[in-house]
């Protein structure tokens, strides 16, 4: 999960920065992407709004972090690998993994859950991943960490170390599945 937040901070997205990660059966990492403009694109000539007409908006023109992942994948059959993900993935998103034959999800956060503009999303891809009973889908919990993150002075500001630092440390991670 750690290499998918990093990935996020390639993101020019400044509401939702979002990174996945698809490593092989031996963890080895096969393909990585974050949620950006096709290649080509400028980020500076469009839009990266989240309300308003559609196509001044961001939604029609961002490819998401897990379909990227999968076009940027090394160039291997993903065959049962793992996809490790910042969000709960959209239902486009949720056709590309399973059509890719990734077979474990792995996702941080459901954000998105109570927003009405993404329920038939999230809905049409439950029902998808309910349906196809060869994936699995995982989410990560944070357990309180038993020590305060560490801090870095600079300057006049105090910096704390992300919790991606902790996902290396196995006692701060729960790995549990979803319950619909």
């Amino acid at each position: 999960m750690g290499v998918a937040l990093l990935s996020a901070k390639r993101s020019k997205d400044p509401s939702t920065q979002v990174g996945a990660c698809i490593v092989n059966d031996k963890n080895k990492i096969v393909g990585a992407g974050y949620n950006g403009l096709p290649i080509g694109c400028h980020d500076d000539d469009f839009p990266w709004d989240k309300d308003g007409k559609f196509l001044e908006t961001k939604y029609p023109y961002v490819c998401h972090a897990e379909l990227n992942a999968i076009l940027n994948n090394i160039g291997m059959d993903l065959q049962g690998c793992k996809i490790y993900t910042a969000l709960f993935p959209c239902n486009e998103c949720t056709k590309a993994i399973i059509q890719s034959g990734i077979r474990e999800v792995v996702y941080l956060s459901d954000k998105y859950a109570g927003n009405d503009i993404f329920k038939n999303s999230r809905i049409s891809s439950k029902k998808i991943f309910l349906t196809d009973q060869s994936v699995l889908l995982s989410k990560i919990h944070f357990l309180p960490h038993p020590y305060p993150f560490p801090q870095v002075e600079k300057g006049n500001t105090t910096l704390y170390k992300s919790r991606c630092s902790l996902l290396t440390t196995h006692h701060s991670l729960i790995f549990a599945p979803c319950k619909f």
